[in-house]
């Protein structure tokens, strides 16, 4: 038949119950002729309960190689225990933690990236005709040190898996059955997807969509392995992400907001040649990623950038551009990290003219207040108050979608 690579996140194995309901759909697929290889995550939230043990013994800068250590111990407890509702379900399984399963990593602890599989293990199993239960997230250095991949890691365990045994598809379970139009759980009307892009859904992904993990979809783009999202819970058909899709005439794919953001503006800088990449670059030292930015019009030989930061790297941005305040000569730096980065995506934007006008109409008619605006050829992201955010999405959602 074919060879199906399979990912479980935590939810879909939080318990007996799940267990044995991801064993059944496993055993499903495998007795009617395929290799399967499941990718699995840590049950429920082990991962947060181990951070939280790391926290009672050291609360202060924790060993990222031995935070790595601990980590590893939640997907080695799931697939164990998914292989043992395999075997009372009467089929041949192996589990292998991420080393087993041939994952090498760079050192990067914490957020390893993957170096090369080395199939000879699975393709070894797979000739028993085993079914492999993989422990995703996770693999080895060139220290024989175990890593981790970072968050959303087991979705790119499972298709480095697909792209390098050339899967037929990578199927990505969760707890909702498909990509929304919005978060059904959140905004009314919203509209499960048959299909879309990779640069839609990563585009999604990066701007706050949960579903998929964004270097996941990367990773499917550049291998071109076909992604299945579907539910664990019920027997439906899921989203298909692949390179072409049929439009279905939709001009918006998604409407998304990410909380996660925070504006840092500094106030009163010397106009002149050089200051901006003199920032830029000094944050750029210190890993910060930088999304939206917003420079004014000189004036009285100043001018002020605003730009936008994860609220966690929010203070070490802050005390980066402080440590050269003597180069850049500002007058003040302020952080706000009550707003809410609201976006729609679609590749059908980019041949009609209006999309912005419709969606700022819409943010204007609920009285919602623009500060900040990005664009892309497929995506407008605006930033709000975050107390407005669920309103705003909901907005702009109708005006696209209902």
């Amino acid at each position: 038949m074919a060879l199906i690579v399979k990912k479980f996140g935590g939810t879909s194995v939080a318990d007996k119950e799940r267990i044995f309901n991801v064993a059944r759909i496993i055993v499903d697929d495998y007795k009617m002729g395929n290799d399967i290889i499941t990718v699995v995550s840590a049950q429920g939230d082990t991962t947060d309960d181990l951070i939280m043990k790391a926290k009672e013994i050291n609360d202060g800068d924790i060993s990222k190689r031995e935070m790595d250590m601990l980590l590893t111990a939640g997907e080695q407890i799931s697939i164990s225990l998914l292989a043992m509702a395999i075997e009372k379900l009467g089929c041949p399984v192996i589990s292998l933690l991420g080393w087993q399963a041939g994952f090498t990593t760079d050192s990067n602890h914490g957020i390893a990236r993957i170096k090369n599989i080395n199939t000879e293990r699975i393709k070894s199993e797979l000739a028993k005709k085993n079914i492999i239960i993989v422990a995703g997230f996770q693999g080895i250095n060139k220290y024989d040190d175990l890593t981790t991949l970072g968050r959303g890691g087991s979705d790119t365990s499972a298709v480095a898996i697909a792209a390098a045994f050339h899967a037929k598809r990578c199927q990505i379970y969760t707890d909702v059955d498909g990509v929304y139009t919005a978060d059904p759980r959140k905004v009314r009307g919203a509209q499960k997807l048959s299909e879309i892009t990779y640069d839609e859904m990563l585009e999604l992904a990066t701007l706050g969509a949960q579903v998929l993990n964004n270097r996941s979809v990367e990773m499917a783009k550049k291998y071109n392995v076909e992604l299945e999202v579907l539910s664990s819970l019920e027997k439906k058909v899921g989203t298909i992400v692949r390179e072409n899709v049929k439009m279905e005439k939709m001009l918006i794919r998604g409407v998304t907001s990410d909380k996660d953001v925070a504006t840092i503006s500094v106030v009163g800088l010397k106009d002149s040649p050089g200051i901006a990449f003199k920032m830029f670059n000094k944050l750029a030292q210190f890993k910060i990623n930088v999304d939206m930015i917003l420079q004014s019009v000189g004036r009285n030989g100043t001018k002020d950038i605003t730009f936008t930061v994860s609220r966690s790297q929010a203070d070490i941005a802050i005390e980066s551009i402080e440590s050269l305040k003597s180069v850049f000569n500002y007058s003040e730096i302020s952080k706000d990290v009550s707003v809410t980065k609201l976006s729609i995506v679609g590749a059908g934007m980019e041949s009609h003219p209006g999309v912005a006008a419709k969606m700022f109409e819409a943010l204007y008619d609920s009285n919602i207040n623009i500060r900040m605006i990005s664009t892309s050829e497929i995506k407008i992201s605006v930033l709000i108050d975050e107390k407005q955010t669920e309103k705003a999405v909901q907005a702009v959602h109708d005006a696209f979608l209902a």
